[in-house]
């Protein structure tokens, strides 16, 4: 009987309504996502209970995408679905909506309340239920002596192209708007909760996911891997494709293609295809430059390959030869960056890898010799700025990288196995509109470290080799009708 029910489990997994489309994610089994609510049973503790609210549907003709916080929780790829975890019996129970058989002929199907047996059988989650029965499952909670706490996540959901940073400035706009001000989808939830459920003391589940999220398992770091390689290949065929008469917006669509084409699920964050002046602007992203002879340009673009980030620079002459100027401030930097590769290993902290390699960086620049005083002026600020940030308690490598560009988590104490992080120094002259900036994607290991995106040109000679190659923008060029 059970191999009779497996069977049909999986024939309605694969083909149910007609589509062969899976309808949970291969990338983790199942026993993943349960060792990561146990962990979550284990901080909460036995007297309290923790609530996820999944993401809407999205507006528009969008692809749906789950927030970060609760895929990583149970993997359910499903709008307005939550979970409710309950840390007495550790056990959790997914909601979700209803099934719309007319959306489902017209979309293919998704997982609903009336699929019970095929979601625990997918997801491994104990209990399945309707959304509407949430509220009375909680009020069922309250009225138990021993559960007096309830979690959920204060901060925003992170969901396409975003990060905690541009969530909470989201908000912040909308805030802003005296025609607008509406409240955050998380503050209405969390008011709710506390207006429907007065017996519970809910409390922020933020900061445990944050600190679990913070150490990547191999399954985690592999998809980040295949992002940061996808990443080098936008990049590598950037530098073959870039030339004067070039717009920054077709190497934008060449990057995506090469993530696309290679089962990315999106971007990381917009592009910052950045030439010339553009590159001064931290986050330009308009694209809508064309490049010139002399230009340098900084490329900075990753995908999201199953909900896992890469964050991956480089930059390169628009002519593909670096002028003496720029071959001498490049070198420089390239030095001092090679410096901080060196430097980081596991078991030691941010702080004293900082101060070890502003040390280091002092003794490039005493043997540097530059051929104007403006270049000497911007060498000495970026060591200056460097050994300033190394005697900060709070110092960072850079920033960290996971299910979000710039990843969740908060550490001060020694780099450990599963970190995963960028680094980005920047040497800026803005006389000369030149923002030199590399970032590679770093993952502390056992015995030190991986600098996953290690096999994307750094050096001169190999820059300047690769631009001679011809480049997918020139075997395919735009249409011939764009100027007229």
């Amino acid at each position: 009987m059970k191999a009779f029910v497996a069977v049909v489990l999986f024939v309605l997994s694969s083909v149910a309504a007609g589509q062969d489309v899976p309808l949970f994610t291969s990338d983790f089994p199942p026993e993943e996502f349960g060792q990561r609510r146990a962990r979550i049973y284990e901080a909460i503790g036995p007297n309290a209970l923790a609530v996820l609210q999944g993401a809407p549907s999205p507006q528009g003709y969008v692809r749906f995408r789950q927030y970060n916080e609760f895929y990583y929780v149970c993997g359910v790829e499903v709008p307005h679905a939550y979970i409710l975890l309950d840390g007495s019996r550790k056990q959790a129970t997914v909601y979700l909506p209803h099934r719309n058989e007319r959306r489902e002929r017209s979309e293919g199907k998704l997982l609903s309340a009336e699929d019970v047996e095929l979601v625990q059988k997918l997801t491994g989650i104990e209990g399945v239920a309707a959304s509407d029965l949430l509220a009375e499952h909680l009020a069922n909670a309250g009225r138990s002596m021993n559960i007096k706490t309830l979690y959920t996540p204060f901060q925003p959901g992170e969901g396409f192209a975003m990060s905690r940073d541009l969530a909470l400035r989201y908000n912040a706009d909308i805030v802003s708007d005296p025609f607008d001000s509406r409240i955050s989808r998380e503050g209405r939830f969390i008011a709710l909760l506390k207006e429907r459920f007065p017996m519970f003391d809910v409390k922020d589940l933020s900061p445990v996911l944050d600190d679990l999220r913070m150490i990547k398992s191999p399954r985690e770091i592999e998809l980040i891997r295949k992002a940061t390689r996808l990443g080098g290949l936008a990049l590598i065929e950037g530098m073959r494709s870039t030339a004067p008469g070039i717009m920054e917006y077709e190497l934008d669509a060449m990057a995506k293609y090469i993530y696309y084409r290679n089962g990315a699920q999106g971007e990381a964050y917009y592009s910052l295809i950045a030439s010339g002046p553009n590159s001064l602007i931290g986050h330009y992203n308009a694209g809508k430059r064309m490049m010139k002879d002399g230009d340098m340009l900084l490329f900075d673009f990753a995908p999201d390959a199953g909900y896992y980030m890469s964050d991956v620079t480089r930059v390169w002459p628009v002519n593909g030869k670096f002028s003496p100027s720029q071959r001498e401030l490049y070198s420089f930097y390239l030095a001092c960056y090679k410096a901080i590769l060196k430097a980081i290993r596991s078991g030691v902290t941010a702080q004293a890898i900082k101060q070890e390699v502003a040390a280091e960086m002092e003794k490039i620049l005493a043997r540097t010799k530059f051929s104007k005083s403006l270049y000497q002026e911007a060498a000495g600020r970026f060591v200056t700025n460097y050994k300033s940030g190394a005697t900060s308690a709070y110092a960072t490598l850079g920033h960290w990288t996971g299910m979000a560009t710039h990843d969740v988590g908060f550490n001060t104490g020694p780099l450990k196995p599963g970190m995963v992080f960028t680094i980005e120094p920047s040497l800026v002259v803005r006389e000369e509109n030149i923002n030199i900036r590399l970032e590679d994607l770093i993952i502390i290991t056992q015995n030190g470290k991986e600098v996953a995106s290690e096999f994307i040109p750094m050096e001169i000679e190999e820059i300047e080799k690769l631009m001679k190659e011809e480049g997918m923008l020139q075997r395919y060029p735009a249409d011939a009708t764009k100027d007229q």
